[in-house]
């Protein structure tokens, strides 16, 4: 268990940042501006949170708990991606729990016919705000790994993630009955 005693510790004054292995890389990196988009995807999944109940309120939480593994995930450079006792990575049974609950929540939903546009309803709004948020973070991850190892179950968890969320948000709008479909050249 990780204990904070002090939240300040000035070290990052110089525009630098500790990892996981010690060494340290400038903040403005590719390597921390993936863990910084991952930190604000878990926050906009943290206002997703806010407006559901039940079983999407404890994924969401399972998934903000993931979050953060993949954010020490990222802050571990190397290319030994084998979780362990003491390294923290994130494991394919990770994104095969999001593959499962993707199609669990898509089994209910009708087939679409058209794309449809972030809302419809305040839950599902909150939902595509975080799942733009993610494909931020994913972004982010691929440009890190245009440069540096990545873990490949790292990149399949954020892209999973996108997609869930894409699936929660069509739930949250009664099982897709108020998605709000776009309409292509409907104001030209």
């Amino acid at each position: 268990m990780v204990k904070l005693n002090k939240i300040y510790t000035r070290t990052g004054d110089d525009g630098s940042s500790g990892l996981v292995d010690g060494s340290r890389q400038a903040k403005h990196s590719a390597r921390f501006e993936a863990i910084g988009a991952v930190d604000e995807a878990n926050s906009a999944i943290g206002l997703a949170v806010c407006g559901v109940e039940g079983k999407a309120r404890d994924a969401l939480t399972r998934i903000q708990n993931d979050l953060f593994d993949l954010g020490a995930d990222i802050a571990t450079p190397g290319d030994d991606f084998a979780p362990s006792e003491m390294v923290l990575r994130i494991a394919p049974a990770q994104v095969e729990w999001l593959e499962q609950a993707i199609d669990g929540l898509n089994e209910a939903l009708a087939p679409l016919d058209s794309f449809i546009l972030p809302g419809g309803s305040e839950p599902a709004a909150r939902a595509h705000i975080a799942r733009a948020s993610v494909r931020r973070a994913e972004r982010a991850m691929v440009a890190l790994a245009a440069e540096e190892p990545v873990n490949p179950a790292a990149l399949a968890y954020i892209n999973r993630l996108s997609d869930y969320l894409f699936v929660l948000a069509r739930h949250l709008n009664a099982d897709g009955a108020d998605d709000v479909k776009w309409v292509p050249g409907a104001n030209r």
